[in-house]
């Protein structure tokens, strides 16, 4: 059984006016690659300073390994923090930048020296010590912020959207790597991210968050596949989202036509929301579908065409490897159990907590 690391009890934060985090409850398992998810202003990284102790809550404590620690400075918490901006000492080469913390600690030279080593192969810069660090890449810099953090053995790593500022094919690279060191290393990572797919390549769990509040907590395969409302559906990946109708179990109005689906427990004519991945939608010849559209526009994506079809006055997204030409009457399917039926809303502000 997975044991709990970090526990945040009722986090309270606010700048002047604005509340960042309202009375925020989770907790964090050992070893886990756990990513805080959302667009900007959400509260993950005021969520992760708070953790590093680069913040302090108004309210709320932040309890690690059974230890109350809400008011510890960063330097004595057994964890380190690496920034988007890499923070590396220009003046210094790579070995001095990673040495500087163990130097602090008044460890030994040939020590430093071992730890430098083995940081440096492990994130595969091995002989760069001499290096200054405008001479490297921004993914190699990236990487020796990376090994000056595990030099210092901390329990966890947080990470606060360090691969922002790299291009695509490079944050790739670094997100597989990321992966690797945490295998290795055996550690807790915690990641900031407002990217989805970025979270759901690296991610064991993924904490939604919107406006402060928690809004799903999953593995990668439950935040995609289950969304617990519409603003997670609508924030990872793409959806359909429909307003509908719960007829009874197993069956769901979508647009006016009866659907097949798996869910129950909803009720009898209960309005609720359906959502359908663009994947999932299936493009057959006009009525051996369960329902009409007319394709209003194809566009080549590289490993599938995407298509919005009209049906019944609702714009649907449609990924598909074959393509149907604009203007043509086709039909829609999709299997049952990919129909993700939800709750509406008892208003536009509801939010949901959870915990993991």
């Amino acid at each position: 059984m997975a044991k709990k690391l970090i526990d945040l009890v009722g986090i309270t934060k606010s700048y002047g006016d604005k509340v960042i985090l309202d009375d925020m409850n989770l907790f964090m398992n050992e070893n886990r690659f756990l990513t805080l998810l959302g667009p900007s202003g959400c509260g993950k990284t005021t969520t992760l300073r708070i953790i590093g102790g680069f913040e302090t809550p108004d309210r709320g404590k932040v309890i690690f390994d059974g230890k109350d620690i809400t008011n510890m400075p960063p330097n004595e918490r057994n964890l380190n923090t690496v920034f988007q901006k890499y923070a590396l000492f220009t003046h210094m080469n790579i070995e001095e930048n990673i040495a500087f913390g163990l130097k602090i600690k008044n460890k030994s030279k040939s020590y430093i020296k071992d730890k430098i080593k083995y940081a440096l192969k492990l994130v595969n810069l091995d002989g760069f010590e001499k290096r200054m660090p405008d001479s490297l890449s921004g993914g190699q810099q990236q990487r020796i912020a990376i090994a000056r953090a595990i030099v210092n053995e901390p329990r966890v790593l947080l990470l606060d959207e360090p691969l922002g500022a790299l291009d695509l094919k490079m944050r790739q690279d670094m997100q597989y790597e990321l992966i690797r060191l945490k295998n290795e290393l055996g550690i807790t990572f915690i990641y900031v991210t407002h990217d989805q797919e970025e979270a759901l390549t690296m991610s064991d769990t993924i904490v939604v968050m919107n406006q402060g509040y928690i809004q799903q907590i999953g593995t990668p395969e439950d935040i995609y596949n289950e969304p617990q409302n519409a603003f997670v559906a609508d924030f990872i990946g793409e959806s359909n989202i429909i307003a509908s109708t719960m007829v009874q179990d197993r069956v769901v109005n979508i647009l006016g036509t009866k659907f097949e689906c798996v869910d129950e427990g909803f009720g009898t004519n209960k309005p609720v929301d359906v959502v359908i991945r663009p994947e999932d939608l299936v493009i057959t010849e006009k009525d051996k579908g369960i329902i009409n559209g007319r394709v209003i526009s194809a566009i080549f994506k590289g490993v599938h065409y995407e298509m919005e079809i009209d049906a019944c006055g609702f714009t649907f997204l449609v990924h598909s490897t074959v393509m149907a030409e604009p203007g043509k009457e086709v039909g829609l399917w999709v299997d049952p159990f990919n129909i993700q039926i939800m709750n509406k809303p008892e208003s536009e502000d509801e939010k949901v907590l959870v915990e993991e």
